[in-house]
């Protein structure tokens, strides 16, 4: 744990008490609706949640009541509303064992076992389109969701699905289905180093192992026949938008990015400003105890910086525009940097988490993607903006916010700097 973490958790414990999960994470229902969440079943959660250490128990009451009423629409042979109820008791087992940092911890483990459990079912009920994939990797192993459309498929385009740090790869069961698999397009949810099965197995993330493990599912894509090994993309939201940038910018083979929400300024911003819960999930993934060296080893060299001038791919960046985990003008310049075809929208007046355009946003990085995989948005020089208006309008030609009056990013930069 951080000192920050340590010492704020009081102000946390009352903010879930008196506002609920939006009051530290504005309209975020929105988007882990998209994750496989029902909003009931939220709902229900946080009328048990007091504090935070309430939290493992409340996922856990609430994943096992969708399960068992899963199991009982599957022994009376209703099996899509049995697989349906797997998927949100799936994601709440894995929001129970999220919640609990000791990897050690056997109560981890017990609600690691509810989900796959829950996972074997619905691959079952599905037949068989969701598979368990467990790779070799760097002398541990990393693990992930197979995702296959239906009937006979060949040669289909692959999207690798990255979930945010505090993601897991059952949260992408939902949106795999509902904007890929419905598509005729293969899905990889993963979980990389320091997250999920892979991080309660021993690897931690470090700096750069993330993006090998990328590569190392990539290849796992490219040896499928069901894939087109020249048509395999990448998805990603939060941290995954930077861990799939630098991915993008190391292997060639990514053929296309769509990343909502990056990180993708300096890591003061999360690490240091934003919630303290952030610095302390990391650590824990990165297998730290020493906050102190966790900011000189690793926070410190975080910064994509001049990497993304090696991506080749087309790219599609999304942000809000009051991101509290980047600094919009941060953001606008790592994009200035990219020389690939590239494409961003700025949304205006959404935090973080987009929760108020989640829907939107899902479905066009899905259709974004699977366009750029079919040979769209890749004439050099590429370059197109929009700043996305509350109202519904959008401003296009640029993606800086319209009450800047002209002002560049790289001129509040250079002001914030001096």
């Amino acid at each position: 744990m951080t000192v920050r973490s340590t010492g704020q958790s009081w102000a946390l414990d009352i903010a879930l008490a008196q506002g609920g999960f939006d009051a530290l994470h504005p309209q975020a229902k929105g988007t882990l609706e998209q994750l496989g969440h029902d909003h009931t079943d939220f709902d229900k959660v946080f009328d048990l949640v007091r504090s935070g250490v309430m939290l493992p128990k409340a996922w856990a009451t609430i994943a096992g009541q969708a399960e068992e009423r899963a199991g009982h629409h599957e022994r009376g042979g209703f099996v899509q509303t049995a697989a349906d109820l797997y998927v949100r008791a799936s994601v709440m087992w894995g929001r129970a064992q999220y919640s609990i940092f000791d990897a050690t911890d056997p109560r981890k483990l017990a609600f690691r076992e509810r989900a796959n459990h829950c996972v074997e079912r619905l691959g079952a009920l599905r037949d068989n389109r969701v598979r368990r994939v467990v790779l070799d990797f760097e002398g541990r192993q990393i693990f992930a969701l197979l995702h296959l459309p239906a009937g006979e498929v060949r040669n289909a385009p692959a999207v690798i699905l990255g979930p945010g740090m505090d993601m897991i790869k059952e949260d992408y069961i939902y949106a795999a289905e509902r904007y890929y698999t419905s598509r005729g397009i293969v899905a990889l949810s993963i979980e990389g180093p320091g997250q999920g099965e892979s991080r309660a197995n021993g690897l931690t993330v470090d700096l750069t192992n993330y993006e090998r493990a990328i590569s190392r599912y990539i290849d796992h894509l490219a040896s499928l026949p069901e894939v087109d090994a020249a048509r395999i993309g990448m998805f990603g939201i939060s941290m995954s938008g930077y861990w799939g940038s630098r991915a993008a910018a190391t292997d060639p083979r990514l053929a296309a990015l769509a990343a909502f929400e990056a990180v993708t300024g300096d890591f003061t911003t999360i690490f240091e400003r934003a919630q303290p819960t952030f610095k302390a999930n990391y650590m824990f993934m990165a297998g730290y105890t020493d906050e102190e060296a966790f900011d000189t080893e690793l926070v410190a060299r975080m910064p994509l910086g001049d990497l993304v001038q090696d991506i080749t791919c087309p790219v599609l960046y999304g942000i809000g525009e009051f991101d509290e985990l980047t600094v919009l003008e941060q953001a606008l310049a790592s994009y200035e940097r990219v020389r690939a075809p590239k494409e961003i929208r700025v949304y205006e007046n959404e935090f973080h988490p987009l929760g108020g355009t989640a829907a939107e946003v899902f479905r066009f990085g899905a259709e974004w993607t699977e366009r750029a995989l079919n040979g769209e948005f890749a004439e050099p020089g590429r370059d197109v903006r929009h700043y996305v208006h509350s109202d519904g309008r959008t401003t296009d030609g640029t993606a800086n916010p319209t009450w800047w009056l002209g002002t560049t990013p790289s001129q509040i930069t250079a002001v914030s700097q001096a």
